[in-house]
């Protein structure tokens, strides 16, 4: 095993991110604007729900109400999803050893 040369792999320069990277054509986002996004596709979803249970208050379709509280309702679950996912990694990676 002795035997077997090591070779210089670059500077640590070389590693360092120099911004969104293109995959297939497709230009990659960084990882906070992708989160902050869909934080605010939550909050908007939260307010339409206020918006639809006061319009139903005020007289107006149930049926749009309820469709608005399903969607605010699913899209919160999926947002804690990825919360949980992304702690549990975080959680990992931290356990590992160097």
């Amino acid at each position: 095993m002795s035997d077997l040369p090591i070779k210089n792999i670059g500077s640590i320069g070389s590693i360092a991110p120099s911004g969104p990277k293109q995959v297939n054509g497709v230009s990659g986002e960084s990882f906070d604007t992708v989160i902050n996004e869909a934080m605010s596709k939550v909050s908007q979803v939260q307010e339409d729900v206020e918006k639809a249970v006061t319009e139903l208050a005020t007289g107006g379709d149930i049926s749009e109400a309820v469709l608005a509280i399903e969607k605010a309702d699913m899209s919160f679950q999926l947002m804690v999803e990825i919360r949980n996912k992304l702690l549990g990694t975080y959680e990992e990676v931290m356990r590992m050893n160097i």
